[in-house]
């Protein structure tokens, strides 16, 4: 089943360090009842997404991907359309 890890840290530094190292980068999540700190904090995240207040944002229009051994590149969104299209010139002479 699902399970959580949770650490006890003294200060938003102290949480980044903990939370960026890491060998993986999928995506991380601040909650907070303030709002411009936890997303401050999530601005640091070594992540290839970070939400606040939220565990996972989707939908088709945003890129989803990760960094580190998280994997290497996007997908959905116009960023994503563009991992997986072969762009050829094609030119007609006059």
């Amino acid at each position: 089943g699902p399970v959580a890890v949770v650490y006890k840290v003294t200060s938003d530094e102290q949480a980044l360090e903990l939370a960026n190292d890491t060998i993986y980068g999928l995506g991380g999540s601040v909650h907070s009842t303030d709002e411009a700190r936890a997303a401050k904090v999530a601005m640091g995240l070594q992540s290839g997404m970070a939400n606040v207040n939220s565990p996972a944002a989707e939908g088709a229009e945003m890129p989803f991907g990760g960094v580190k051994r998280s994997g290497f590149g996007r997908e959905l969104g116009p960023l994503g359309m563009e991992e997986f299209v072969n762009k050829r010139l094609f030119y007609i002479g006059e």
